[in-house]
């Protein structure tokens, strides 16, 4: 990285950020602007001197706009940029509008100066710079609907539940998996106990709702 951006307007924020880059990439120039239109003015003096930012860090909530629209701006600007959410926001309706609109990472001011260093350093490995709550928020959003618990049946009861399910009688149960009617009875009640219910119409319809067999 040779040239890096910050856009942030509290001032002891920016020199802690510009210790980040430093640690992560030791040989970095920064720029720094406090506000949307400078921070636009100066990117735009940067590439007529032919100058690029590699990574840019940026702040959300700024005096004279938002972030994301920069991060939209930069991003068409100059693609091959890195842009990097700094905030304290957390929640859906910052973190998925900047991801959106091209953010690579996103980081909380929340974290020590150490782990954000960290965190921002997989960017050398390719790994995107993102906070463990950002992380978790993202992958939720992505993760199958919850599936409904199954109980715990073993081999056996499992293959009773399937075979009465088909309107097999205890004997025919029995004589399918070469085990007594009396064996069969006591398999067949605690699958009924397993499955909460008390009837064979009752248990046939649980597992079914369950996708514990077909229906």
């Amino acid at each position: 990285m040779k040239l890096g951006f910050i856009l942030e307007d509290h001032a002891g924020a920016q020199d802690w950020l510009r210790d980040v880059l430093k640690e992560v990439f030791p040989e970095i120039s920064v720029t720094v602007a406090n506000r949307l239109t400078e921070a636009r003015d100066k990117v735009s003096h940067l590439q007529q001197a032919d100058l690029e930012p590699n990574i840019a860090l940026i702040d959300l909530s700024l005096p004279d706009g938002n972030g994301i629209d920069f991060i939209r701006d930069l991003r068409e600007a100059v693609p091959e940029c890195l842009c990097i959410v700094i905030t304290i926001h957390d929640d859906d309706r910052h973190v998925f509008p900047a991801l959106r609109a091209g953010a690579r990472g996103y980081l909380l001011k929340q974290q020590s100066q150490s782990e954000l260093a960290r965190r921002l350093a997989g960017i050398i490995d390719d790994e995107p710079p993102l906070s463990p709550s950002v992380a978790r928020r993202v992958l939720a959003t992505f993760a199958p609907p919850d599936t409904i618990a199954q109980p715990d049946l073993t081999p056996r009861e499992q293959e009773v539940l399937e075979l009465i399910a088909r309107g097999f009688t205890l004997a025919q149960v029995g004589q399918a998996l070469g085990i007594t009617r009396h064996t069969t009875a006591g398999y067949v009640k605690t699958v009924y106990r397993k499955l909460e219910v008390s009837s064979r119409a009752e248990a046939t319809r649980e597992a079914m709702r369950m996708g514990m067999i077909d229906s």
